[in-house]
């Protein structure tokens, strides 16, 4: 259901949970508070007001890459995935229906999974759609506030002001080109080690001295400003480090990063070259890709000038340009409880990027947490609070240990969870070890808890 809030907020209605944003861990969220019969407010500020960051009105939108990460559950990501669909995720469902192919990683349609998403939220009878800015904190009616890494200047200067702490860091997104525009005749298809099915990426290969200009010219472009931070010195978060500043660290980082060439021979030379760009399709269609660990901030001429050194992208006709913008995120180990709910008032509940987690899957994972146990606390029932052997119980417990000093966003990794007995030497072997113990864990405690998803 939609429809246009009028008049002030009414957080206080019987029945009803709201939730504020509706990105990937307000939608998980209220999903989740629905699927329970409970009725959820649902408030979300586009398409009245949109940060810079933002292009589509459709909720879920996917700001930076289209990658959803590794879908191997022998991985850390791919764990935290399986992990979701255990618990029922909507967005992981949406996801399956809008795959394209990216190798060993679950990349999607990022329109067709948002259309998806708006679509599936608009469509619940128990979700009630109010476009209007919150810029208040509620303090008695059960509340779960997602509104993300971007939340709007008026409702980050509350929860400053309520909690005393606001912490942020630049996220950076990569360029988009047009597929016709790029030159087949110096790029091939290929996944990395022959993952996927072969043509998954266009792999835009450069010489020793190809790479050199590029890499010269790459570290004296001009970026753009960075507006109330101090452009010279941001904290860049490592996970989206921009090219530009990834590249100042030495002339061969890039080379062992995102243009790795391992695992890549070139069909037209027989060898692998030297380094390499590969690019990920954005769109089912295939007319659009994106330039895989290419976030940059760089201004957009520059951007024009810079990637069109790449020899297979020296005519690319580039759709969206990368940008760089702020994401904030409280200090959630002084703040929060493992079922993400406030310490100082159990009635309100953070989640998504907001929260700390850091990656799409793990904004979403954390709003059906919070979903959850919105509706647990609306019955006064004792809060989920997942093993931490489990992926999304580890970063739950990460984000909410009071002794974490310098807390910085934390996305799913195996350096969370508890250590294994008998660990294998074998990294695959010592995924797989994980992903079996935490799987076997997380259905023991549902049972358990008598959960049924």
């Amino acid at each position: 259901m939609n429809t246009t809030l009028k008049g002030k907020v009414n957080f206080l209605e019987k029945g009803y949970i709201n939730v504020i944003g509706a990105g990937l861990a307000g939608c998980e969220a209220a999903k989740q508070i629905s699927s329970h019969g409970i009725k959820v407010h649902l408030y979300e500020m586009k398409p009245k007001k949109k940060t810079p960051a933002h292009h589509s009105d459709l909720f879920g939108e996917l700001v930076c890459s289209n990658s959803l990460k590794a879908m191997r559950t022998e991985s850390a990501a791919g764990l935290l995935k399986e992990e979701m669909r255990r618990l029922d995720s909507f967005l992981m469902k949406c996801a399956d229906k809008c795959q394209v192919p990216a190798g060993g990683a679950l990349a999607v349609d990022r329109d067709i999974f948002s259309r998806l998403v708006t679509d599936g939220i608009r469509a619940d009878e128990n979700i009630t759609v109010f476009e209007e800015e919150i810029t208040e904190i509620p303090d008695d009616a059960i509340t779960i506030i997602a509104t993300g890494p971007l939340t709007s200047d008026a409702l980050a200067e509350k929860i400053i002001e309520r909690f005393g702490t606001s912490l942020s860091f630049f996220d950076a997104a990569a360029p988009i080109v047009s597929a016709e525009s790029i030159d087949m005749d110096y790029a091939f298809y290929a996944s990395r080690y022959d993952k996927g099915s072969g043509d998954d990426y266009i792999n835009c290969p450069m010489n020793k001295e190809e790479y050199e200009t590029f890499y010269q010219a790459l570290v004296t472009a001009e970026r753009a400003p960075l507006h109330s931070f101090d452009v010279n010195n941001p904290k860049v978060y490592e996970g989206c480090m921009p090219v530009e500043v990834m590249a100042q660290r030495g002339e061969n980082t890039l080379r062992f990063g995102p243009m790795k060439p391992v695992g890549l021979v070139n069909p037209k030379t027989g060898h692998r070259p030297w380094a390499v760009l590969q690019l990920r399709k954005e769109n089912c269609e295939g007319t659009m890709y994106n330039l895989v660990g290419f976030q940059t901030n760089l201004k957009f001429g520059e951007q024009k000038r810079v990637f069109s050194l790449i020899p297979a992208l020296h005519k690319a006709e580039f759709y969206r340009y990368g940008v760089m913008h702020r994401n904030t995120f409280i200090n959630s180990p002084k703040l929060l409880n493992a079922d993400f709910s406030l310490r100082e008032n159990e009635n309100l509940f953070f989640a998504g990027q907001l929260t700390g987690v850091e990656g799409y899957m793990e904004s979403a994972a954390s709003g059906i947490l919070a979903g959850i146990n919105a509706v647990r606390r609306l019955n006064s029932q004792e809060p989920v609070i997942l093993p931490t052997d489990t992926m999304l119980g580890a970063l739950a417990g990460y984000i909410s240990d009071k002794y974490v000093e310098k807390f910085q966003p934390m996305g799913a990794n195996f350096g969370v969870l508890p250590a294994l007995e008998n660990r294998p030497r074998d990294k695959q072997e010592r995924g797989k070890a994980y992903s079996d113990r935490a799987l076997k864990s997380l259905e023991a405690y549902l049972t358990h808890m008598n959960l049924e998803v």
